[in-house]
């Protein structure tokens, strides 16, 4: 699947040089964007089988960059699961950083055949509401215009995307069926200090010698925030250290198993 596709969308063509508009200092106006501006750009992307790169000019008139891997199938009466996968390292300037993760998702999550959509954080938190809005959004067109299961949305992301993934699992069950958080860290508490139960399962998975974020830590986590009753199920990857997320294509093979016989059954 190495069909490469550059889409990028942009208003008024070469905006600070051909726009005939200006306000009184001689500066260009820029024209106000709305949402159902984007959902029209977005509905008029060609995707191909395999990775589509994107970049969608949003209602704030900044970029969204964006790659979105097509499975190879029929898609006739054959909506697929959509798997939004978000990247680690987001302080770091990286604008290629959101394309680093179809060294798992893509080959981790085969067995399913599912729409990837992989943002970049342009150097934000993931739980920044920039970000937040983008994830949402993009979900949002991919269910509007893409062949895709609205019951089957599930959040993946390694290290702050692992981060970001435990968020808007907690935060966004109306839109996840299911969280995979990798290489994370994470802890959820009530104002008495109770954990908070996490409101849809979650697959987690973590290298042993994980030295960023110590495996002994997550796994107190979960089984604080399992007591209270959360569904969450721990995987751990013997010998695995936090800065090689290609190694745990296996470990997102178990997760596809999980979620076809325990979340989606």
């Amino acid at each position: 699947m190495k069909n490469f596709k550059l889409v990028a969308v942009f208003f008024c063509t070469f905006l600070l040089f051909n726009c005939s508009n200006s306000d009184d200092s001689g500066d260009p106006i820029v024209p106000q964007r709305t949402y159902d501006d984007v959902r029209q750009d977005f509905s008029e992307i060609e995707f191909n089988t395999g990775n589509n790169d994107i970049a969608l000019l949003n209602h704030f008139n900044f970029m969204w960059n964006f790659r979105v891997i097509m499975p190879d199938v029929d898609f006739t009466n054959n909506n697929r699961p959509l798997i939004v996968t978000l990247h680690g390292g987001v302080l770091i300037s990286n604008p290629n950083a959101h394309k680093n993760t179809d060294c798992y998702a893509e080959p981790g999550f085969a067995l399913l055949d599912p729409i990837i959509i992989s943002p970049n954080a342009d150097q934000l938190a993931w739980f920044h509401s920039y970000n937040v809005e983008q994830v949402l959004s993009l979900v949002d067109l991919a269910i509007e215009f893409l062949p895709v299961d609205p019951d089957k949305v599930v959040i993946n992301g390694y290290s702050d995307g692992g981060n970001g993934s435990w968020y808007l699992g907690e935060s966004r069950p109306n839109v996840f069926s299911a969280a995979i958080p990798m290489a994370s860290t994470y802890a959820s508490y009530n104002q008495n200090g109770t954990p908070r139960v996490m409101p849809i399962p979650m697959y987690v998975v973590h290298g042993e010698n994980d030295e960023l974020f110590p495996l002994e830590d997550i796994e107190n986590w979960i089984m604080e925030t399992n007591g209270a009753g959360s569904d969450i199920t721990l995987d751990v990857a013997p010998g695995l250290t936090h800065n090689e997320p290609c190694e745990y294509v296996s470990y997102l093979e178990n997760a596809s198993d999980w979620l076809l016989n325990h979340v989606w059954n």
